[in-house]
């Protein structure tokens, strides 16, 4: 039963978070009325408004947090995140560029632009993969400096997209980069669960080969882990479900570095408990910060970005990390 309790508090934080998203928004808004009255405009709001967002929410979180503690895992990193191959970086390039081309129109009911940023993502764990590609052998540390160099490379293209462009365009794309869980409806939820349930699905199936990796690859071997096809096999699962979720909701920092930080803190390093502890956890972070995004929205001109809160709640973490870090080698 001790060793239920996290989840249950977890679950029970998340089923919170839920309720709050729910409740919160910039009008009136009675759940009661919502229930119980089917020709109500509460209703209305609810099904296509308040639970296609939390349901985004939680999807995004749980995803970005659950990459999060798969990278650290394998590049045996506290510091890694889901957008340490580049991913956030390809996902912006291909997003802006398809704001700056003026192809934001809609392909089979979904919008180009996610269409760019997803291929844009699918581009850069690529390049990544080529460049750490060593024989039939990957070289995380080479990963690492690949990834981080190609996301400053296509931060600069970024930028100079934006410099080309007209104002309105520009504001655009700092719409998107900002990030957004502003959906209506159910098809971004729908379209994203897919590939973001089947990549977390498969990080889980491999808690018992992270282990093994975080404790060194010769060991993983000695204990029958085939490591280039169990790190390849991860890494596609992880980057494919940060893929999906970022050519919907743009760039949003730092979920990915602080939740499954935290959790490890509380129940260690194991990743049969990390990774679904972790999930839930980061399911439950992005609903209540994109709660606290609409109720700031009351106090200044629109909705507060939510890539823009949680960069500057992460950003502290992370420089604590650092200074944790360095006391430990002191």
């Amino acid at each position: 039963m001790r060793s239920a309790a996290p989840f249950i508090a977890l679950a029970a934080l998340l089923a919170l978070a839920i309720l709050a998203g729910i409740l919160t928004g910039s009008k009136p808004f009675d759940l009661t009325r919502a229930i119980d009255d089917p020709d109500s405009g509460d209703r209305d709001v609810f099904r296509e408004i308040r639970l296609p967002r939390v349901v985004f929410a939680a999807i995004a979180g749980a995803g970005l947090a659950l990459a999060g503690a798969v990278f650290q895992g394998l590049f045996r990193n506290s510091l890694a995140t889901p957008f340490t191959l580049g991913i956030s970086g390809g996902a912006s390039l291909g997003a802006v560029l398809a704001i700056r081309l003026g192809l934001d129109i809609a392909f089979l009911g979904i919008s180009t632009v996610p269409l760019a940023a997803f291929a844009g993502s699918l581009v850069a764990v690529g390049a990544v993969w080529l460049l750490a590609r060593r024989g039939s052998r990957i070289s995380t540390a080479t990963l690492l400096l690949a990834g981080v160099t190609l996301h400053f490379l296509f931060g600069a293209a970024v930028l100079l997209v934006q410099h080309l462009a007209n104002p309105y365009r520009t504001a655009e794309m700092f719409r998107w980069m900002a990030g957004s869980l502003d959906v209506v409806g159910m098809g971004d939820p729908a379209r994203v669960l897919p590939l973001a349930a089947a990549g977390s699905l498969a990080c889980l199936l491999f808690a018992r080969e992270l282990d093994l990796l975080a404790a060194g690859e010769e060991l993983a071997a000695s204990r029958g882990v085939a490591v280039g096809r169990a790190r390849m096999a991860v890494l596609l699962a992880a980057s494919f479900s940060t893929a999906s979720i970022v050519s919907h909701a743009g760039p949003i920092p730092f979920v990915g570095l602080v939740v499954p930080h935290a959790v490890r803190l509380i129940l260690g390093p194991g990743h049969r408990r990390l990774l679904p502890a972790t999930l839930l956890a980061g399911a439950a972070f992005l609903v209540l910060a994109d709660a606290a995004c609409r109720w700031l929205g009351r106090f200044g001109a629109g909705e507060f970005p939510i890539g823009v809160l949680t960069a500057l709640l992460g950003a502290p973490a992370f420089l604590w990390i650092l200074y944790r870090q360095g006391e430990g080698r002191g």
